[in-house]
């Protein structure tokens, strides 16, 4: 979908403009990488340290909101890359967690 950004979309107000790159808007790059990687981490060590899984999805949403905030995407590409991201994370930690997985298993110790 070619969709202008909103900061070079002439009838969309942008109050907070920063540096606005070409291309276009959908999807949106940040939220799909950030998501990813927290997805990632939250189904590889985050099934072994719990508290961690919060933090990791506010990280990648604070940093999703920002392209919003900032005019550079619109809500719903923010959601889409999310949803991608989101995907992709998990479909690697799955391939990982098959074949790595035990590298985060506490291990017992017996003296």
């Amino acid at each position: 979908m070619q969709r202008l950004r909103p900061c070079n979309d002439t009838e969309v107000p942008v109050v907070r403009r920063v540096r606005c790159g070409g291309g276009y808007s959908f999807t949106s790059s940040h939220a799909t990488n950030h998501f990813a990687i927290a997805s990632f981490f939250a189904f590889t060590i985050g099934l072994y340290f719990r508290r961690i899984r919060p933090w990791l999805w506010l990280w990648a949403f604070i940093i999703s909101f920002s392209q919003v905030y900032v005019g550079v995407h619109y809500p719903f590409d923010i959601l889409v890359g999310g949803i991608l991201g989101i995907l992709i994370g998990r479909f690697w930690a799955a391939v990982f967690n098959k074949y790595h997985g035990e590298i985060f298993k506490p291990k017992l110790i017996l003296t």
